[in-house]
């Protein structure tokens, strides 16, 4: 019935729409209750992917009306299932104030000074630069000093500022961080380069672009990206989380462009593409140059929701503290590919399919006759395609006590599309959580496998990280690459998705279905299984997870209460 309902484009009468989907999804919530276990039900987790999958709701881009409509769907889900409100003023939802940025395209400019000689870069082709989120207008004119890849850390011996001054001058970085250093610390250490350079005083960045990361990442893929608003949460006092009043300019320069930078420097930029395989990179010095950069950029502040909600726990005293399910309900809008007709990117799997097993997940807890001791909080964020700004917002503004969430397990992208045999726990190797997510797969006959894309740091990569930062033991699920039919290779199927549907209009269910068939929703109800598993057991063992002693994150996020060896 729903599939019929959700054909086509977007209803004009969108209040129809939603009442008929509520009113057929709601009807979900009624299965028999079981003291101790409930299955999830694929029924259940395709109603609610049809449903936030749908033309209608135009790809729930954040801010949107059609997210709105999202997340009022995924709130009264919740309620549906007697969960309590755990959000602002009594509610379900946690509104998080935003500021979107757009630049002037024809404002951006950048004018290099060598002896007396001024030369304008060219803008998109020598440098490119996103508006700023604090000013209207900005215009610096600077010394540039180079500071190898702006990197520092104690842990790993590491310092690209030792002996230079920035203070009032452009810093100037290479782009990514060497490949010595492991790669989910790496990621770690390399969103930090803001702060590193902002807290020594300097008034800009400039980040170049190298023959490494052209591999990677080519700089005129980039440019597909000039006309996107930049998105950031906001503070009490209305400025910018994380904002830096005194870094006013900021630009990505093509290595062609930045050769001339190293005119009067003590070593070339080719000498320093050519030592970026060095432990520790090159070191700094100034670069006896300056640069003049200017933008505008216009801006519009507005709100976008996280929905909260929570299943009391049952003992007295565990019942304070958390265990944490997340998901994001937002994904991209509208496309900007002219090539294809299908505009709207429905996010069926990134991010539809999590939401689904997370409200599943929900259900499963809230039929159970015998609560668990700990809490369960089901928290559905926005804003994770902007920069895991809901998740942001949420650790830094917690509806309950940030040192009572105990875990948090994360559900994005799981890709229902071959019946796979194995999962992955980004993170399961830094916390007490991985044994948990160990025997939890194990109990629905699935295995647990080593993250098979170490490189791409994924567990520092989406919305479970900002609570990791508060110190809060996270894993984050994903379907495995091994499949129970042998006429599928999993990875091949992931892979294939990744290329062909991420991101895409064509992560939508009509598509998927005709290039792998039926999408597996009884995988589905086995995902939610697992994760039913892995929250049921974090909240009935008395002792909460923590972080190993093996691992980067048990100094650096560490609490004196979630340390391996600390009670």
């Amino acid at each position: 019935m729903l599939a019929l309902l959700f054909k086509g484009k977007p209803m004009k009468n969108t209040v129809v729409f939603i009442a008929a989907a509520l009113s057929l999804a709601g009807c979900t919530a009624t299965a028999p209750v079981s003291p101790t276990k409930t299955t999830a039900s694929a029924t259940a987790i395709e109603a609610h992917m049809q449903f936030l999958a749908a033309d209608a709701l135009a790809g729930r881009d954040t801010g949107s009306n059609e997210h709105e409509i999202a997340s009022l769907y995924i709130a009264t889900q919740l309620q549906a299932l007697g969960l309590k409100p755990a959000g602002d003023n009594g509610s379900y939802l946690q509104r998080v104030p935003l500021r979107k940025a757009r630049l002037a395209q024809d404002s951006a400019k950048f004018t290099l000074h060598v002896d007396g000689v001024s030369t304008e870069l060219a803008y998109p082709k020598a440098f490119f630069t996103g508006p700023s989120l604090q000013f209207a207008n900005t215009d610096v004119t600077a010394p540039l000093v180079f500071a190898g890849y702006g990197l520092v850390s104690e842990e790993f011996g590491l310092d690209d500022y030792a002996n230079l001054d920035v203070a009032g001058k452009i810093v100037v970085l290479l782009s990514g961080r060497p490949d010595s250093l492991p790669s989910e610390e790496a990621a770690h250490l390399t969103s930090l380069k803001t702060r590193l350079a902002a807290e020594r005083g300097a008034v800009g960045i400039i980040t170049l672009h190298t023959p490494k990361q052209e591999k990677v990442r080519p700089y005129a893929s980039s440019l597909l990206y000039l006309n996107t608003p930049s998105m950031e949460w906001l503070q009490k006092d209305g400025t910018p989380a994380e904002s830096y009043p005194n870094l006013k300019a900021g630009a990505y320069v093509h290595p062609d462009a930045a050769a001339a930078f190293f005119a009067k420097a003590p070593m070339s930029l080719e000498a320093i593409f050519a030592a970026l395989d060095a432990p520790k990179g090159p070191a700094g010095f100034e670069l006896g140059v300056s640069a003049t950069l200017s933008r505008s950029s216009q801006h519009e502040d507005i709100s976008s929701p996280n929905v909260v909600a929570v299943l009391e726990g049952s003992d007295p005293k565990l019942k304070d503290e958390y265990v944490v399910i997340t998901a994001h309900s937002d994904h991209i809008g509208f496309s900007n590919d002219l090539r294809s007709e299908d505009k709207i990117n429905n996010g069926a799997m990134d991010n539809a399919a999590g939401v689904a097993i997370l409200l599943e997940t929900a259900r499963q807890f809230a039929q159970l006759s015998e609560k668990p001791k700990r809490s369960i909080l089901f928290l559905v964020v926005t804003g994770e395609e902007k920069g895991l700004l809901g998740a942001d917002y949420f650790a830094n503004n917690p509806t309950r006590p940030i040192d009572k969430l105990v875990a948090n397990v994360n559900l994005d992208m799981p890709v229902l599309l071959y019946p796979f045999a194995d999962m992955i726990a980004f993170g399961a190797n830094h916390s007490s959580l991985g044994k948990v997510v160990e025997q939890a797969a194990a109990k629905e006959g699935i295995a647990l496998s080593a993250d098979p894309m170490p490189e791409q740091a994924i567990f520092t990569r989406s919305d479970h990280y900002t609570l990791v930062k508060k110190g809060v033991p996270a894993v984050f699920l994903m379907t495995g690459f091994k499949s129970q039919d042998p006429k599928q290779d999993g990875g091949k199927v992931w892979a294939s998705f990744f290329a062909k549907h991420y991101h895409k209009p064509s992560d939508d269910i009509p598509s998927l279905i005709k290039d792998y068939g039926a999408i597996r929703y009884d995988f589905g109800a086995i995902f939610a299984d697992i994760n039913f598993n892995i929250a049921l057991d974090v909240a009935n063992t008395e002792q909460r997870p923590y972080w190993l002693k093996s691992s980067f994150f048990h100094d650096v996020f560490g609490q004196p209460y979630n340390r391996e060896g600390v009670k």
